[in-house]
């Protein structure tokens, strides 16, 4: 019999290892989890190691053990979730140490997952989900407690949406508390509950579509940061465009960014379109001075350049010209199609420049929106607007935290 153990970061990681190792006939013979590396446990990260097999016998038969105390059963993975108590291995319900994987020669071996034999991508990511969902049970612990299906299914999709570990722990505990034993068992009043705990992840600004008085008697000013390639320009004209069509107010846009190529004619074709003026300001003192310029105006939008997080002197400059333009409204902008890293990177560094708002761009070709979740509680911003498109000025709307949790939950299907 061939048994391989392999090692990744997480359990999604560790059994694609073993899927296309193994194919997918293998059996799981146990998992485990436990932390590795760093200096006196200090920056350790989490290892999911999984021991499988694909030479496993056809009739089941149990081997002696090595062990006075004989080792749980495998669990099947195609039986059903209701056959057996249901829980989760999770640092939200008291984690308990990672343990000494038990000898292979001791598990009662049954019957091994067979997924659909279908080539589509869908497919293979739902049979995917679906062996996590059981590995857990597998892997469950004598010493957590027991979840009744309704709940752990919605906590499966919240870890499926890459929702962070500690949110969902936390947003399943929530939930558990608020309902009823009968409720528990209503997927209904469940999913509504799930939904409302996580909404209150993401703090959300009151409608700003529709531009307000300032105090200061200037013209509201709205400036837009971000990384390149998160369509800054784009979603500044479609602000431009709903200020000025649907609430009639004299607006003006003025560019620093120069960097990219024909970034200012970009600016300049959709504000002869929309019929606004476009001021480019190079420097603090060009920047101070277009904005006392447009003294007379409703609204001044301002454009920023891209940069990278990494790109220090870069983001010295932007600062600088924030801080000539003194903008009622920071707005960072982000793209829902880039990896969790890539996010939390740019987060942590366009930080410093104190962004008060948070957009959230091309919702239209996310893959996941769990890491929008796990970013918004990285960041002391208000989420203000989502854009699912490129059309001008329609792919726009108040940021909603409802829709990101309906979107987290129900997935692409639901845009």
């Amino acid at each position: 019999m061939t048994i391989k153990t392999f090692k990744a970061h997480s359990v999604a990681l560790a059994l694609a290892q073993v899927k296309k190792t193994l194919g997918p006939d293998a059996v799981i013979l146990h998992t485990r989890t436990y932390k590795a590396g760093g200096i006196m446990g200090i920056g350790a990260r989490s290892i999911t190691e999984i021991t499988a097999t694909k030479d496993m016998p056809n009739t089941p038969r149990r081997m002696p053990a090595r062990r006075p105390n004989p080792q749980p059963s495998i669990v099947p993975l195609d039986q059903p979730a209701a056959e057996s108590p249901i829980r989760i291995d999770h640092p939200a319900f008291t984690q308990q140490p990672a343990q000494t994987p038990p000898p292979v020669a001791a598990p009662v071996v049954q019957q091994a997952f067979v997924p659909p034999a279908q080539s589509d991508l869908s497919e293979d990511v739902r049979a995917l989900k679906q062996m996590v969902g059981h590995v857990l049970q597998s892997t469950r612990s004598a010493h957590l407690p027991t979840m009744p299906d309704a709940i752990f299914q919605q906590y499966l999709k919240l870890i499926g949406a890459e929702v962070a570990d500690e949110i969902a722990g936390s947003i399943i505990a929530k939930a558990q508390d608020d309902l009823s034993p009968n409720d528990l068992t209503d997927p209904v009043a469940v999913r509504a509950c799930v939904e409302r705990h996580l909404a209150d992840h993401l703090p959300v600004s009151e409608d700003l579509l529709e531009p307000k008085p300032t105090t200061d008697n200037r013209p509201l000013t709205i400036a837009l940061i971000g990384p390149t390639g998160v369509g800054k320009t784009t979603t500044l004209a479609k602000l431009a465009a709903t200020f000025k069509l649907r609430y009639a107010k004299r607006v003006a846009l003025i560019t620093c960014d120069t960097y990219r190529i024909a970034a200012v004619e970009q600016l300049r074709t959709y504000a002869n379109i929309i019929g606004l003026p476009v001021h480019v300001a190079l420097t603090p003192n060009e920047m101070a001075a277009a904005c006392e310029s447009l003294a007379d105006y409703d609204v001044i939008l301002i454009d920023t350049a891209g940069r990278s997080q990494r790109d220090t002197a870069r983001l010295d400059e932007l600062a600088a010209l924030l801080t000539a333009a003194k903008p009622h409204q920071t707005h960072l902008v982000l793209s829902s199609a880039a990896s969790q890293r890539v996010l939390e990177q740019a987060t942590q560094r366009f930080a410093d420049l104190n962004p008060d708002h948070l957009i959230f761009t091309k919702i239209d070709e996310a893959v996941s929106f769990g890491v929008l979740v796990n970013v918004a509680k990285t960041i002391d911003a208000n989420l203000s607007f989502l854009t699912t498109g490129q059309e001008v000025p329609d792919h726009i709307e108040p940021g909603s935290a409802s829709r990101i949790a309906k979107l987290v939950l129900d997935g692409v299907e639901s845009i």
